[in-house]
């Protein structure tokens, strides 16, 4: 059965060779404090720099998922309130967990068709962090580059949190639009869930040393003094570090990457606008995201089309939240091959109900 689930998704391929080197290799019983595990994390934080282009005065920090970040970024880096720009579930739920750490939060809810207008946000001195979910899991939709740019360029004195958990790894990124990028690695890296990534700019480490918040087991003062000697504050999943090197360590340049997602998704957009049964859940181009296809249907023909598909050797994903009944969900990451997404794509061009 191939998984088109949007995360966990399907791994890689080379995940059993990585599992036995991770065996005979000693890494599964390696300490964080060891010169073993100190290497690893240096060498994977060198090919974040290499393969993602992240800024050499980033730093690389790993939690245990992605919906971690929300805590720590309110916790330790906010020292007002955040606002929020957002457009489906899972935007809306990292507004409503920061706003029970810091209860000023607030938000705007933009339709999955609709860009963010930033000449139109008015935010004033309470706000000292802007959030953004850049790739909306739950509705497909997506902020471009461009967008965060502009974002940026208007409110220079605030800092711009990201949520890339199911497009970094898989699409070119800009880290310098931002000061915080956060992650999970079951969806573009390919792996089993279990491990969060989390990136920090030069300005968002100061400010942490601004804040000073301490006390907690994921403070991100703790967090920095333990990654200035590539070690983690607490016993990490050193197995999930490993994988997610070995697989930095075999990915083209993200920009290679980027390009086949994007032609693929290309031809999958193309495949839904012919098609007699389904369209695109975003109307819009611009704000359709490139590493996950929201497809809508009548309920009945969702449900039939997910048994049918089963039934060739295909699991897509389904709706989520709101949109369950009434969508499903195609996963567009790079350790599905290009013969797996072909035939995906020939199952639904030729899908009548």
């Amino acid at each position: 059965m191939i998984t088109f689930a949007p995360g966990p998704s399907k791994v890689y391929d080379a995940l059993p060779s990585y599992l036995r080197d991770a065996y005979s290799q000693g890494i599964l019983s390696a300490n964080h404090r060891s010169a073993v595990f100190m290497d690893l994390y240096r060498d994977t934080e060198s090919l974040f720099r290499e393969k993602l282009k992240m800024p050499a005065d980033f730093t690389l920090l790993f939690t245990s998922s992605a919906t971690e970040s929300w805590e720590i970024i309110s916790q330790s880096l906010v020292e007002k309130a955040s606002y929020h720009l957002y457009s489906g579930s899972f935007g809306k739920k990292w507004l409503e967990y920061a706003q029970y750490i810091l209860p000023a939060t607030r938000g705007q809810q933009l339709s999955a068709h609709q860009a963010i207008p930033v000449d139109q946000l008015q935010l004033g001195p309470e706000f000292d962090l802007i959030a953004v979910t850049q790739n909306e899991t739950a509705n497909a939709s997506q902020v471009p580059m461009a967008v965060l740019k502009a974002l940026g360029a208007r409110y220079p004195e605030k800092m711009i949190a990201v949520d890339t958990t199911s497009s970094m790894g898989g699409i070119v990124l800009d880290f310098t639009l931002a000061d915080v990028w956060y992650a999970s690695v079951q969806k573009c890296f390919g792996l089993p869930a279990g491990l969060g990534i989390l990136l920090l700019s030069a300005q968002a480490k100061e400010k942490v040393a601004r804040k000073g918040e301490r006390g907690r087991y994921n403070s991100l003062s703790f967090m920095l003094e333990n990654a200035a000697s590539y070690q983690t504050h607490y016993t990490p999943n050193v197995l999930g570090i490993y994988l997610l090197y070995r697989v930095l360590q075999d990915m083209d340049p993200i920009a290679q990457v980027d390009a086949r997602l994007r032609d693929r998704m290309a031809r999958l957009e193309r495949v839904i606008e012919s098609s007699p049964v389904f369209e695109l859940l975003v109307e819009n181009p611009a704000t359709r995201s490139t590493t996950v296809a929201a497809i809508a249907a009548e309920e009945q023909v969702i449900s039939a089309v997910k048994k049918a598909a089963e039934r060739e050797g295909i699991s897509l994903g389904g709706g989520y939240g709101p949109l369950k009944s009434s969508s499903f969900r195609v996963a567009n990451f790079p350790a599905i091959t290009d013969a797996e997404f072909g035939k995906m794509l020939d199952f639904l061009a030729s899908y009548r109900q």
